[in-house]
């Protein structure tokens, strides 16, 4: 039998350590700014033509290579960072795999420029498609420029599935105000096809540079520690969250992470003042032993993993939540340890002489309201001096005028046949669920929940049917969001207007919003677009068209009845 086992050639092995490292023109801009950043630079410009397709540039102000490392840093395997086993858990530094520079080398028109500050002449080494390095003597500044030019030009099959150019342009402005946001200290600028895109000065701490990344956020900042980490964090109010973690940026040791428990603990942190799903937008950053981090878990480092996790991911709830308690957006945080039962007893009625009028009621908890029946977070607290158990009847009349369905429709829903057209509405109890008695018992409804699976039918047959009322704005909605997503503004305008939102791109992330879907009066026009772009976000790599019942199910729910609200019999 033949042997069919085999060594690969180097060059299929770089192109194939390229696939892991160099997934697109801002995977390969991550790893030059690292390796600025590692080499002390203080001043890092990042130039790209054509998103990065034709060419990336970053030039650094920082130590240089002399010429044998110039060499051997296209070499696979090679790197200055780590000289032992023991190195390797306990990475100081953010480049350290030893494959990135070849491996981008190999899929691309590759030259380095370097001079040590302490050296008249520099190095520049050429290396096409992963051929042998060509070198030669230069005049130079001192620092390192680093050139790729034609990425995946060896390499179709992987440049068919780049996408548009001003796509891969808007990823590589996250990566570098990740960068930015990761390193003050470092005046970084991106130049693109010739223009300055952003340019962020050297500032004195993480802080500053938060704010100044985030010039319309009110943000509030928290410094503290816990456990052996140090924490530093500027966060927004929570009326301003998003739907997605897209805007929380996190950072362990000052190397750029995706960690959904660390995003997930900053939002619980938040207790009932932000609804499930919804992030605030801000930056969280921890410094810890690096030995108790393991930051090769992900071949382009963008996960960790703590040794000690569970302690961690604690520690920073439990402070998070006693800081943000302190915010002019939440009450105390601090629980006894009688919360949850207060929040599960039955509270007094408004005659009880130790309920005094406008002391908060424990039912008005909208936490405690989600454990017994799965209540919208975004649900406002109840009345302080109501009866939460009372049932409003027939004659009770709604308090928000805002409250105004479609009548016709409503009394088609009322008398249709089924088992919801059998039911027959008794009353509302604690404005969140709606009583209905049915053939075989007493049934209890969700009134947000229902609502929204009413207003998503409608929407659903209206968009099928090409025919979503629309209600036009008198001045057009201003929405900040991410360059990402005034893209796909741009780029899926028609899709966005078929579901009643009429957008436009007026500048790099801003756009306008002219009209919403009629049957979502009650929604904030910028809250809706906001979560609808984070739905398709959201869906990867398919078509809008294909996620648009996730989208209408998100417009559904922001139009929706919420609970608080009061209800007629007839509503």
């Amino acid at each position: 039998m033949a042997a069919r086992i085999r060594i690969l050639d180097a060059a299929l092995a770089d192109q194939i350590a390229a696939g892991e490292v160099v997934e697109r023109p801002a995977s390969v801009v991550k790893e030059l700014l690292e390796n600025a950043i590692d080499a002390a630079a203080q001043r890092i410009v990042i130039e790209i033509e054509e998103g990065g397709c034709k060419l990336v540039r970053v030039t650094d102000d920082g130590t240089g290579m002399p010429r044998q490392d110039a060499l051997l840093c296209v070499q696979r395997h090679a790197t200055s960072k780590l000289a032992s086993v023991e190195d390797l858990f306990a990475i100081k530094t953010l480049g350290f795999r030893g494959e990135a520079l070849p491996s981008i080398a190999s899929v691309s028109r590759f030259c380095l420029t370097t001079r040590p500050h302490d050296e008249v002449s520099g190095t520049r080494v050429r290396v096409e498609g992963g051929a042998p390095a060509d070198p030669s003597e230069i005049g130079c500044a001192p620092g390192t420029s680093m050139e790729v030019r034609d990425l995946f030009y060896n390499v179709p099959a992987r440049l068919k599935f780049l996408k548009s150019r001003p796509t891969e342009s808007a990823h590589v402005s996250s990566v570098c105000l990740r960068a930015a946001l990761a390193h003050p200290e470092c005046a970084i600028r991106l130049i693109r096809d010739g223009r300055t895109a952003q340019d962020f000065l050297r500032a004195t701490s993480v802080l500053e540079r938060v704010h100044e990344a985030f010039p319309d956020e009110k943000l509030v900042a928290y410094q503290g520690s816990f456990d052996g980490v140090q924490l530093t964090a500027a966060f927004g109010a929570p009326e301003r969250a998003r739907s997605g973690s897209v805007q929380l940026h996190l950072f362990v040791n000052h190397r750029p992470v995706r960690d959904t428990a660390l995003a997930r603990a900053v939002a619980y942190a938040y207790g009932s003042v932000l609804p499930p799903g919804r992030f605030p937008c801000g930056a969280l950053y921890l410094e810890l032993d690096p030995s108790e981090v393991d930051v090769n878990v992900h071949p382009q480092k963008l996960e960790v993993r703590f040794a000690r996790g569970r302690a961690v991911l604690d520690g920073l709830t439990r402070f998070l939540a006693k800081q943000l308690g302190t915010s002019a957006w939440s009450g105390p945080a601090a629980r006894n340890q009688s919360y949850w039962n207060d929040r599960l007893s039955p509270a007094p009625r408004p005659s009880d002489p130790s309920s005094a009028a406008g002391e908060s009621q424990p039912w008005a908890s909208t936490q405690g309201a989600r454990l017994v029946a799965g209540a919208s977070a975004e649900a406002p607290a109840a009345d302080a001096d109501a009866d939460p158990w009372q049932l409003r009847g027939p004659t009770s009349r709604p308090q928000a005028s805002a409250t105004q369905p479609d009548r016709v429709a409503e009394r088609t829903l009322l008398g249709a046949s089924g088992f919801f057209g059998s039911l027959r509405a008794l009353g509302q109890s604690r404005r969140m669920f709606v009583i209905c008695e049915g053939e075989t018992g007493i049934h209890i409804l969700d009134q947000h929940a229902a609502d929204e699976r009413v207003r998503f039918d409608r929407l659903r047959r209206a968009h099928a049917e090409r025919s979503v009322k629309i209600q036009r704005l008198l001045f057009p909605e201003r929405v900040e969001c991410t360059e990402l997503e005034a893209l796909a503004v741009e780029e899926h305008g028609a899709e966005l207007a078929n579901v009643g939102l009429e957008c436009t791109r007026i500048g790099p992330t801003t756009v306008t919003v002219a009209t919403v879907p009629a049957l979502l009066l009650r929604a904030s026009p910028v809250r809706l677009l906001r979560d609808v772009l984070a739905e398709r976000a959201r869906s990867g790599e398919r078509a809008f068209a294909d996620a648009v019942d996730m989208a209408l199910a998100t417009m559904a729910c922001h139009g929706a009845i919420r609970a608080g609200d009061a209800l007629s019999t007839e509503e």
